[in-house]
């Protein structure tokens, strides 16, 4: 305590300035919150040993009684005003210290200082005590109690000292490496990439301590790499040996009694038409004449419910999994091999069970009639998309009738689509040739062609049958609880920030007029654009206004695809949620009864949040592969474009192969630049140079971290 004192007394020596003392007593009234101190002890404690600072201080002390910062318990005695406001939310830690708490009720965020964190984590659940409000002062609070913990494992590198170990890790969210006592290191090595599970944090230590849960392998190596980016993201890297052992037992063989039961349409024709590296296909057509130019159409979607039963492990897991997760060279099935790749996937010449879609249809893409039925299929062949394509562009080969008649039924689907409103977002994706040790060697791009759409738009007419079957009631009937797949309109302000945006360039967007007006003159904007090259800047910035799709037993229907009912029903040997469907379809088509709103509605979120969490995984694949290939690449020049504007710099999208990188703000040093969030640029103050969202750049690259998955540009 003397030593405390003494620093004090020194700092507060004798000259001090109001604002250093009003911020000393801040520190003092918070470290001690529940007590209530007399001017002589204060003081003492801050060591005001003259005349002037002590009148300063009693000013200070009113001030803040007078901002309802301070209570006076007695005369001349002072005590932190808690307005005994406690609020549970959420924490959100930041590197730089400037942490923050989001109450649970979506109010205002509020400062906590790294002192009052109480070593809370990113993302923990807490309850913060709320300090009343100083004016021209941003609301503070103290965590007072952690309730969940969001994430106490973390991804990093191990560098090991004689008797103890860090791991350092990468996380934006976490300023300090974790300690590793020796025994805690479970065999892992300097510079092996680790798995480590926060133990504790002691209220006076720098850096929380921690233990080895699994070592990974070392830093660098492909499998290492992948496994540490799912790890870092909380998703699972291996497949439990359990859940396998279960799966290995169901029989694949599918009995005569399970045969009679269902509609058979063995002798149908049908086909899957799935990526070239695809294993897993669940979704099958069929087709034939039915005369007076009427089709029989058939989408056949594989029957994993019929072997994963509810609460079985195997579902327990999936459920938990909730979506397969694809990177950038490998997928985390959601559910064993054994039936993603074997008995549920629709492979040729081999008889399956499905949950099918029939519909009558005309050329022109008139449904006359439809129905959801169980059936027995068998495919007669597997085409990859670029054999389909071939077909239909050469009108040549192998069961060419029945594609281009498919093809033909799908354009004439699109176009109502397009004119009932639903918005044409014709996005390419980015895609690495990778070799057999995981190296990218290049960079190909996959637009959706004929083919993809053409599967596409049946899978859309599936899900909204099945959608529209639940969903659709009599005016006076409540539908059943059902998942659907919904889209709300588009954020107003955002709407609005887009249209003043695009004037710019010389466009208009609606921002006001009933949904079908709004997503029309959406769609007028991007044809517009087409082939100029704003293009991909206006096509980003109009995805941005959108909200994110998601699931929910509430139906608002779906925007983007102009849809008033949609589900997702063609895909459960990688999506939980089409599971949900297959269940609650059988159930309810079999004259069942509805079930809990509140346990799917649960569900649904879950499920949601799971789709989000595998998309940024997979995002982080690409991002590591793009550093990875333009390391090889460094000090060339290339053309870009600018793909993003921050206050901390530019992103540069490379024209040639997508690869994203940054400029940092440091390196623009001609100026003193300042962000304009809403234009999208950064200005500079003396010379007025603006750097906008779109423009053209040339760039050289400059540096590729691999760990930080960071690719640094340096303006030519």
């Amino acid at each position: 305590m003397a030593k405390k004192k003494e620093k004090k007394e020194k700092k507060a020596g004798k000259r001090m300035k109001k604002k250093q003392l009003a911020a000393l007593l801040i520190e003092f009234f918070q470290a001690n919150p529940n007590a209530a101190f007399s001017m002589k002890y204060i003081f003492s404690e801050l060591g005001l040993n003259t005349h002037p600072l002590k009148m300063l201080c009693i000013d200070i002390l009113h001030d803040l009684q007078e901002d309802d910062y301070l209570k006076e318990t007695e005369k001349g005695k002072f005590q932190l005003n808690y307005h005994g406001t406690e609020m549970t939310g959420t924490f959100q830690r930041k590197s730089n210290g400037k942490n923050s708490f989001i109450p649970d009720d979506g109010g205002e965020p509020i400062f906590v200082a790294e002192r009052n964190s109480a070593h809370a984590m990113n993302n923990d659940r807490v309850k913060i005590m709320f300090y009343a409000k100083r004016k021209n002062h941003e609301a503070e609070g103290e965590v007072v109690e952690i309730l969940e913990r969001a994430n106490d494992t973390f991804v990093g590198t191990l560098q090991i000292v004689k008797s103890y170990a860090f791991l350092v890790t990468e996380n934006r969210t976490l300023a300090n490496d974790i300690f590793i006592p020796k025994e805690r290191l479970k065999g892992g090595k300097t510079g092996d990439k680790a798995v480590v599970k926060v133990i504790e944090w002691p209220d006076r230590a720098k850096n929380p301590i921690g233990q080895v849960i699994d070592i990974l392998g070392r830093s660098g190596d492909n499998t290492t790499e992948m496994h540490a980016i799912l790890a870092e993201f909380g998703l699972p890297y291996t497949y439990p040996k359990a859940v396998e052992t279960v799966a290995d037992k169901i029989p694949a063989e599918i009995t005569s009694e399970e045969i009679a039961k269902r509609e058979d349409f063995r002798q149908v024709t049908t086909f899957t038409i799935d990526p070239k590296d695809a294993k897993d296909f669940d979704d099958a057509l069929s087709i034939r004449p039915l005369g007076d130019g009427l089709w029989e159409v058939g989408v056949h979607i594989a029957d994993v419910t019929h072997y994963v039963k509810e609460g079985t492990v195997i579902d327990k897991e999936a459920e938990k999994r909730a979506t397969s997760v694809y990177l950038v060279d490998r997928t985390i099935p959601m559910l064993p091999e054994r039936l993603c790749n074997f008995i549920c996937s629709l492979r040729p010449d081999e008889e399956k069970l499905a949950f099918s879609v029939i519909f009558n249809i005309t050329e022109k893409g008139e449904v006359k009639d439809s129905r959801i039925v169980h059936t027995v299929i068998k495919s007669d062949r597997r085409f990859t998309y670029e054999e389909a394509q071939q077909v239909i562009e050469t009108r040549e080969g192998d069961f060419k009738e029945e594609i281009l008649t498919l093809d033909t039924i799908a354009k004439a689907l699109r176009e109502m689509r397009f004119a009932a409103g639903a918005i044409n977002f014709d996005r390419y994706e980015v895609k690495f040739e990778i070799d057999e040790k995981g190296k990218p060697i290049s960079v190909y791009f996959k637009e959706s062609k004929d083919a993809n759409k053409l599967v596409e738009e049946f899978m859309l007419l599936a899900n909204r049958t099945v959608a529209e079957r639940i969903g659709k009631v009599p005016k006076n009937r409540k539908a059943k609880v059902f998942p659907y797949r919904v889209h709300d309109l588009p954020d107003p302000e955002k709407l609005e920030n887009l249209s003043q945006f695009i004037a710019r360039f010389g466009y208009k967007v609606r921002t006001e007029g009933t949904k079908t007006d709004i997503s029309k003159s959406i769609n007028r904007l991007l044809s517009e654009v087409q082939g100029k090259k704003e293009a991909n800047l206006i096509e980003t910035v109009s995805i941005r206004a959108m909200q994110k799709a998601h699931y929910s037993t509430h139906n608002v229907g779906h925007y983007g695809l102009a849809f008033d009912y949609y589900t997702h029903f063609t895909s459960p040997i990688r999506r939980f949620p089409d599971m949900m469907v297959h269940r609650l379809l059988t159930k309810y088509l079999s004259g069942g009864r509805t079930v809990s709103e509140t346990k799917y509605e649960a569900l649904c979120k879950h499920s949601s949040e799971m789709e989000q969490i595998a998309a940024n995984a997979e995002r982080a694949s690409i991002k590591y592969k793009q550093v990875e290939f333009m390391s090889e690449h460094l000090g060339q020049v290339y053309d870009g474009v600018i793909s993003g504007v921050t206050e901390w710099g530019l992103y540069v999208e490379l024209n040639e192969n997508k690869c994203e990188g940054m400029i940092p703000l440091r390196d623009l040093d001609d100026d003193y630049y300042e962000f304009d969030e809403k234009n999208y640029c950064l200005r500079g103050r003396r010379k007025k140079r603006m750097y906008s969202l779109g423009d053209a750049i040339t760039v050289r690259v400059a540096r590729a971290n691999l760990e930080k998955k960071q690719l640094d540009f340096a303006l030519v």
